[in-house]
């Protein structure tokens, strides 16, 4: 019977897991960025980020952030003011991270 629940268990925690690493829905999507958008909207005035934009940079999903960063959306932010934004907010991607139309060339300590 102890085997029996132990089984139980880990079959759960698997589940688990797989849904927390399943992809957003484009809904979620949707919420994610308007989130990023009104936590960290006080950068866009030149201030440094919040400890909710940090938070926010942190948490939200990749897969919601890089497509809407079009060769037009790149052409009007400064990306190596955004590059240093999400390392000093914590957030690290692999060596040569393609995202949106730009291939993003962080240097990981």
């Amino acid at each position: 019977m102890k085997n029996c629940w132990s089984l139980v268990i880990g079959l759960m925690l698997i589940m688990l897991l797989a849904m927390a690493s399943a992809r957003p829905s484009a809904r979620q999507c949707k919420t994610e960025r308007g989130l990023a958008l009104g936590a960290c909207k006080s950068v866009m005035y030149g201030r440094q980020p919040s400890s909710s934009c940090c938070k926010r940079i942190r948490v939200s999903h990749v897969e919601c952030i890089c497509p809407v960063l079009t060769p037009s959306v790149v052409a009007l932010i400064d990306i190596n003011s955004f590059v240093k934004l999400i390392g000093g907010c914590g957030r690290r991607f692999p060596h040569n991270f393609k995202c949106g139309s730009k291939s993003l060339r962080l240097t990981i300590p």
